[in-house]
């Protein structure tokens, strides 16, 4: 796949029946991660967010949404119920709140690689280097940072106030500072081409990311872009598998938004090149207010149907649960 060009890339997206593209990506997914599919524990502990992208339903703009804020208290609570299922990555997501002092995100951090046996991910948006050091140096393993895409006209239209140039920038800090760094693309954006999905996944292979995440667009009813059509499955599974081909041994997930597209979507990822899924653990009480987009799937579940469910879509496919941690960390 490095040696595909982004003309190829564009060939390979616009064909509609191309199953031997997600076939092969499954074979490159067995043969340099296994079989083994991880499980990531996310709590999304904060629904605040002082950016107003045009396709987030957490925008600062949206009047309608229920706000809430967790305590350190509550996320390290959460923290041990991922502990319980024997999960070994926990990801504590958020809106871009600067409410939590960097002191206090650092003291969870320390706290929780200190009394729970995973790694820490933190997905927690654009911060300066020396608050990236700090949480780094405080135990942080891994950070998600996604660029959502590399065509800049279109990324700073979706992203007011933003620059593609910092996001970039911002990688870089996190690679250079000892993190696994994540990023990721959505697909079907309004606007957006499939050559720019191309660039999309040339970008990604460039970055040599650990972990990519690639999910479909889905319009929220509470933001400017409400009136466009969602990302398709197919679509979003074409560019995964490809992705898959250009980075062999990156951490895929099954995202929870191709799940909310197609009752399927995870099981359909999981067979063109994903290896990870990423269990919602936010408590009850907040979960449905963290709405990025709607209709998100598993948001009345308890984390114990969640378990189960996620163990039937793994076993069915004839893969297993990994025990370890996945990457470095």
């Amino acid at each position: 796949m490095n040696s595909f060009k982004k003309e190829e890339i564009v060939k390979h997206l616009t064909c509609n029946k191309n199953r031997n593209i997600l076939k092969e990506a499954d074979s490159i997914r067995k043969e340099h991660c296994g079989d083994e599919v991880h499980i990531r524990g996310i709590i999304e502990f904060s629904n605040y967010c002082k950016r107003d992208c045009l396709y987030c339903g957490l925008r600062k703009s949206n009047k309608k949404l229920t706000r809430y804020r967790m305590t350190a208290d509550e996320i390290f609570k959460a923290a041990r119920k991922v502990e319980e299922f024997k999960y070994k990555t926990i990801v504590l997501q958020s809106g871009e709140d600067d409410y939590y002092r960097i002191e206090e995100l650092c003291g969870l951090v320390k706290r929780i690689k200190k009394e729970i046996d995973c790694a820490v991910t933190l997905s927690i948006g654009e911060r300066t280097y020396d608050e990236y050091k700090q949480l780094r140096e405080a135990g942080a393993d891994r950070y998600l940072l996604k660029f959502e895409t590399s065509n800049k006209k279109l990324f700073v239209f979706l992203k007011p106030g933003s620059l593609y140039e910092k996001r970039l920038k911002r990688l870089e800090w996190l690679r250079d500072l000892g993190y696994q760094v994540g990023s990721g693309n959505m697909v079907g954006l309004p606007g957006q081409t499939l050559e720019m999905l191309a660039d999309d996944i040339l970008l990604m292979n460039k970055l040599d990311l650990d972990m990519i995440g690639i999910g479909p667009f889905i319009p929220h009813p509470d933001t400017p872009l409400w009136r466009f059509r969602e990302g398709t499955l197919e679509l979003t599974l074409k560019t995964i598998a490809l992705t898959r081909m250009a980075a062999p041994d990156a951490y895929i997930p099954a995202t929870t938004a191709a799940g909310s597209v197609d009752p399927a979507g995870r099981q359909k990822a999981l067979q063109c090149g994903a290896n990870v899924i990423m269990p919602n653990m936010t408590p009850q009480k907040y979960r449905k207010y963290y709405e990025i987009y709607p209709d998100k799937i598993c948001l009345n579940d308890q984390p114990g149907d969640c378990r189960m469910s996620i163990k039937t879509i793994i076993e069915s496919l004839g893969r297993n649960i990994a025990r370890g941690y996945g990457g470095q960390g």
